[in-house]
């Protein structure tokens, strides 16, 4: 059974204020606030933000924990972004295959027999390097940054023959081996 619930939360570098069952946060990048369930209370104590069952809960103690866990994950991801910005690296490998940022927009050219243009959202800042194949998108939003990377791989899906395609830094493609005589 995981315990992560019962962590406190570092928010040091964050204003943070607690009325009822709203969490109010303020960062150098971001700012927002979090609505806490009503079987969880959230308290201050120095540095850190504590997550607590509330006692008038009605759930099984397995729901409760499902649930303080889970919240108390959010709530830390909206206050570590609010201090310092996510960051996720995608890969473009292929002949040809690169991406050109105009605007707001990103423009790939991912071996189709057209281009595409993928519409960035607010809120997430995309850079591309000069070669075109390495992509650095930022966002304050784990979230939002995950959909967006996810999105943007979806384009064009590594191929497991040739390795082309578009995938985040972390991903390993498993490869299989050409056709033989």
């Amino acid at each position: 059974m995981s315990k992560i619930g019962r962590k406190p939360i570092d928010i040091s570098g964050v204003t943070v204020d607690v009325k009822g069952q709203e969490v109010h946060f303020k960062g150098p990048k971001s700012s927002g606030t979090y609505f806490l369930p009503e079987i969880l209370t959230a308290t201050i104590e120095g540095d850190a933000l504590a997550l607590t069952p509330s006692k008038d809960a009605s759930l099984k103690k397995r729901e409760i924990n499902r649930e303080w866990g889970m919240h108390r994950a959010l709530l830390s991801n909206e206050i570590i972004g609010s201090r310092k910005e996510f960051e996720k690296l995608v890969e473009i490998v292929g002949l040809g295959y690169k991406a050109n940022v105009s605007g707001n927009k990103i423009v790939f050219t991912l071996g189709y027999s057209h281009k595409i243009d993928f519409d960035v959202p607010k809120g997430v800042t995309i850079t591309v390097d000069k070669s075109g194949q390495k992509l650095t998108a930022t966002s304050a939003s784990r979230e939002l940054l995950g959909q967006v990377c996810s999105d943007i791989c979806a384009l064009r899906r590594p191929e497991p023959y040739k390795g082309t395609g578009v995938k985040l830094s972390t991903e390993h493609i498993v490869r299989k081996a050409a056709k033989g005589k």
